[in-house]
């Protein structure tokens, strides 16, 4: 017959041993006990971590121990799921031997493998974010492509600007009134500009000079001319000189 108290006691005096600073007994009698488990470091030193709880049964290790996750530190709910039926699985495969160690060994196990998946997915969105930078980078370097669609696009939405913009001018030019004259049409409808000569003239008074160097001494000129007669006229014979 077997002794399931003794057996309970002498793996109790191992875990104890092999575990001195994560395990903790909560009870005797039903022996109940908790062994906290951690991760390696990850490559940030960052861990993931379990603290287990177990209570024996009267059978075990015929029977399987109790257990629950009394707390965690990093898991996902999906990570506490795993672990409680990793520890179903490695229960029904050691029934009848004492299974307290090689329970937890598998739960460290499991746990590393956690913290290399958190490596594995912050890795895959490092290279995501540098993909996507490196396609913003040649999307920027080569421009947008055009196409026909893309440029009818751009032609009406150009065109409704210039419209917008002739109907802006029209309206500023409509505001302001007539539109500028030319010099013809400001002398046909300012008619000060018609005495202004007159005016300029009367403003100076005696004080216009003629440079007479300019003008020919009408002695110097071979003109057969007959001042004598009553048709002289030396306006008209410039005139006819021309």
């Amino acid at each position: 017959m077997t002794d399931y108290a003794e057996e309970q006691r002498n793996e109790l005096e191992a875990i104890e041993s092999i575990y001195p600073d994560s395990f903790t007994v909560l009870s005797d009698d039903p022996a109940s006990f908790t062994i906290t488990v951690t991760s390696d470091a990850g490559e940030n030193d960052e861990t993931v971590e379990a603290t287990l709880k177990f209570t024996y049964v009267e059978k075990y290790p015929d029977e399987p121990p109790l257990w629950e996750i009394h707390s965690q530190e990093n898991l996902e709910d999906s990570d506490v799921e795993e672990i409680l039926t990793l520890l179903q699985q490695q229960a029904v495969e050691n029934l009848g031997m004492v299974m307290i160690f090689t329970l937890v060994t598998a739960v460290q196990e499991k746990l590393n493998e956690i913290v290399d998946v958190m490596k594995s997915r912050r890795e895959e969105e490092k290279r995501r974010k540098e993909a996507e930078a490196e396609e913003a980078e040649k999307v920027a370097f080569q421009g947008t492509v055009v196409t026909i669609e893309t440029f009818l696009l751009w032609k009406a939405k150009f065109e409704l600007e210039m419209a917008e913009l002739r109907r802006k001018k029209q309206k500023e030019e409509e505001q302001g009134g007539k539109a500028k004259l030319t010099g013809k049409q400001l002398f046909e409808t300012d008619h000060n500009l018609d005495t202004s000569d007159i005016q300029f003239l009367e403003d100076a008074g005696n004080n216009v000079e003629v440079d007479e160097s300019l003008f020919q001494d009408i002695e110097d000129l071979d003109l057969d001319l007959d001042e004598d007669d009553p048709d002289f006229d030396p306006l008209e014979m410039g005139s006819d000189e021309d």
